[in-house]
């Protein structure tokens, strides 16, 4: 994932181990994206990243485990981090934890929790 140490993003990190149909993934990301930004919003950072048209990038990690690594790293980096649990309606359980958002915040500060991960 390419970043600009100055410009702010959000970064989804979905788990790619669920089975989730597409539109599954694309309301798991909604879900995400909204949650950071109510939470952030009166923050620096978002109004940054409001400015910048609120740039978002999706990418994946294989488990709960490894989200659950990229969550901590977010949190012991001191950016701002969301995890989705899904209600359990319709493809996963109830309480699956499906995804996380980190930010918005600057690349530079995001680089090194996600910049080893790919795009979805």
């Amino acid at each position: 994932m390419s970043e600009t140490a100055g410009e702010f993003r959000l970064v989804i990190v979905m788990r790619t181990d669920l089975g989730m149909g597409k539109g599954k993934i694309a309301a798991q990301a909604a879900h995400a994206a909204v949650a950071a930004a109510m939470r952030n919003q009166g923050t620096a950072a978002f109004a940054g990243w409001w400015r910048a048209g609120q740039p978002k990038v999706v990418l994946k990690v294989p488990d709960e485990d490894t989200l659950g690594l990229v969550v901590g790293a977010a949190e012991e980096a001191g950016l701002p981090v969301e995890v989705i649990h899904d209600a359990g309606r319709t493809q996963v359980a109830a309480g699956t934890p499906t995804c996380c958002a980190i930010g918005p915040a600057r690349g530079d500060a995001l680089h090194p929790v996600t910049g080893g991960l790919s795009l979805l």
